[in-house]
């Protein structure tokens, strides 16, 4: 079969008032019926693009039920080309949760614009426009490991937009890739060995996807595509995929003995042959795991566990691209991390202040929520102009990041800040945060 690109809708239909008011309350029901009488689209193509059975679009045609699913609703927009303002993406999360952000001052100020300027860029042309090097390849009639390959060099460079943009702006890129591929995997002519290789890439995918939805406040998405990761891993027979999406799952879970458990079962498919990134990896969620948990004994063993993992590691040793961010400096924030929740500052400061001073402020959005824990560790050993200090950068650096999580981390140190607001340090820092 030769590629098709998505079926993209006259503009005219899109500056319809009654299409306009359908795609706003997604009445896609409408959407297709308007699509197929004023832009002869039939609803066989509409179902073929959107991943919807024939009959299920005839149904909503007719005006029975209704497209409730925020994924599905992502998904049918990007088949038909729809752009985002017009389903009601906004208001963003990120941009109405926690605290407002300050002024940009002092030396944050050239990170703080360059960041700026990739979003606005990302927002008002889309990433697609922005990324014109990253155009998913035409789909042949029979998938090759050459093409398999090539979506897998395309799914790690897009990874890389994770450094600089939150999840709240690259989710409907990795969700787009995961779908893209989806379909590939129902529609094209595969061998066993390239059907094996494409259901890893979309376990990898739906791992990028379901991390940019946690981050950009969509933690029922997050858990659904963990739960299709875990799935395409499983029948690709990929343990070390496997594994690294019951760590996200841990991540996200709320109950945290129930999180210890799913983190348990990550760290239980490694064998002789995962890589040791990979080891470190599963062994530093764990003890994360075990942190919130409290319990401090399994948290230091996991802790050991990962940086034995990380010096066994041998120089060229194959790591997979989503397990390469883990080295040293990582796992030392991680054991910073660990030592704040289990209220020991002492041991948390000095590892925590060594890391963070080797960490780049470029990787702006995690390195606000590393110093949200600094900043809470302080506290803890009383050390209140100092906590001030740290959350004041956190605050500068989180300016412009489409995440709803380093709001969330800064809330409670503000609220926690807020009874020494006689001290000149942190009425400042209150002040710039608008508490």
């Amino acid at each position: 079969m030769t590629y098709q690109p998505p079926t993209a809708l006259p503009q005219a239909l899109l500056d319809d008032e009654e299409m306009q008011r359908a795609l706003a309350v997604h009445d896609f029901g409408t959407v297709f019926r308007l699509a197929r009488s004023r832009a002869q689209v039939s609803y066989s193509k509409i179902a073929a693009e959107c991943d919807i059975k024939p009959i299920r679009v005839g149904t909503l045609a007719r005006g029975e039920g209704r497209v409730t699913s925020f994924a599905k609703v992502v998904e049918i927009a990007d088949a038909l080309r729809v752009p985002g303002h017009m389903v009601g993406l906004a208001p963003r999360p990120w941009e109405t949760e926690g605290p407002p952000a300050p002024t940009p001052r002092g030396e944050m100020g050239t990170t703080n614009v360059r960041r700026r300027t990739v979003l606005q860029v990302a927002t008002t042309t889309g990433l697609a426009a922005a990324l014109p090097a990253l155009h998913r390849p035409p789909t042949p009639q029979r998938i090759t490991v050459q093409y398999v390959e090539q979506l897998h060099a395309r799914t790690t460079r897009l990874r890389r937009l994770d450094d600089v943009l939150g999840g709240g702006e690259t989710y409907r890129v990795y969700l787009s890739e995961y779908q893209s591929t989806k379909a590939v995997l129902r529609t094209a002519s595969t061998t066993d060995d390239t059907r094996r290789r494409l259901l890893s890439l979309l376990a990898e995918q739906a791992q990028q996807a379901g991390w940019a939805a946690f981050d950009g406040g969509r933690t029922a998405d997050a858990g659904s595509l963990y739960e299709e990761s875990m799935a395409a891993a499983r029948e690709a027979g990929d343990g070390d995929l496997l594994g690294n999406s019951y760590a996200f799952l841990a991540y996200q879970t709320a109950d945290r003995d129930q999180a210890a458990e799913i983190a348990a079962r990550s760290c239980a498919t490694i064998t002789d042959a995962t890589p040791a990134g990979v080891r470190a990896l599963l062994h530093e969620r764990m003890a994360w795991a075990c942190a919130v948990a409290d319990r401090p004994a399994e948290t230091e063993r996991a802790l050991d566990a990962a940086r034995n993992a990380l010096e066994e590691q041998q120089h060229g040793e194959h790591q997979p691209d989503w397990a390469a961010w883990v080295d040293q400096t990582e796992l030392d924030i991680m054991t910073g991390r660990c030592w704040t929740e289990l209220g020991r500052p002492l041991r948390a400061v000095p590892v925590l202040t060594d890391a963070l001073a080797r960490y780049d402020d470029a990787h702006a959005r995690d390195k606000a929520l590393y110093l949200s824990w600094l900043a809470n560790a302080y506290l803890t050993a009383g050390e209140v102009e100092e906590a001030a200090k740290v959350t004041g950068h956190a605050l500068d650096l989180s300016i412009g990041v489409a995440s709803v999580r380093p709001r969330r981390r800064l809330a409670p140190v503000l609220a926690q800040l807020g009874r020494y607001r006689t001290l000149p340090a942190v009425f400042d820092v209150l002040e710039r945060a608008g508490a």
